[in-house]
C-alpha cells in the first residue's frame, strides 16, 4: 500500500496539482484540524464542492476526503508533537481507519510544506509501522 504526503503551504495552486499528478495521486486525504476556514482561499473547504481545494482537486481528476479526527488538536501546545504522538500511539487504529476506504494511491495533505514539521508526519510514521510504503512529497 503506497502513501503520500503533501504540504500546500507557500503553492500555488496549480504547483500543488502538478505535485499531485505527477505521483498519480487518485484521492487527497486533508487532514486539517479547521479545512473550513475561510482565510485559506483555494485551499478551504467550501461548503460547495464547486470552489476551495475540491474542485481543485477535481479539475485534476482527484478525489477529496476530509479527515478532521486526524487534525491536530495539540497545534498550539509547545510540546504538540509529543503529545500528537501519544494520541496516535493510542488510537491510531481508530483513526485511520477510515483510510481503508480511500482509493490508492492517496496523499494526506495539511498547510505545512515540510512533513519535518508536521504532525502528518507522525501520521505516515505510524502508517509505515502499518505495512505502508509512505513518500513525502517535498
Amino acid at each position: 500500500m503506497k502513501v503520500y504526503t503533501i504540504g500546500y503551504g507557500g503553492r500555488k495552486p496549480q504547483e500543488l496539482l502538478d505535485l499531485l499528478k505527477a505521483n498519480s495521486i487518485k484521492a487527497v486525504v486533508d487532514v486539517r484540524l479547521r479545512p473550513d476556514r475561510s482565510s485559506m482561499g483555494t485551499y478551504v473547504k467550501a461548503s460547495n464542492s464547486q470552489k476551495g481545494i475540491q474542485a481543485l482537486l477535481a479539475n485534476g481528476g482527484i478525489q477529496y476526503f476530509s479527515f478532521v479526527g486526524l487534525g491536530n488538536i495539540f497545534r498550539h501546545f509547545a510540546d504538540w508533537e509529543e503529545r500528537y504522538r501519544h494520541l496516535i500511539d493510542k488510537a491510531g487504529y481508530l483513526l485511520i481507519e477510515r483510510l481503508l476506504q480511500v482509493p490508492e494511491p492517496f496523499c494526506l495533505m495539511c498547510a505545512e510544506k515540510r512533513a519535518a514539521h508536521s504532525h502528518r508526519m507522525v501520521i505516515a510514521e505510524y502508517l509505515a509501522q502499518q505495512g505502508y510504503d509512505v513518500e513525502h512529497i517535498e
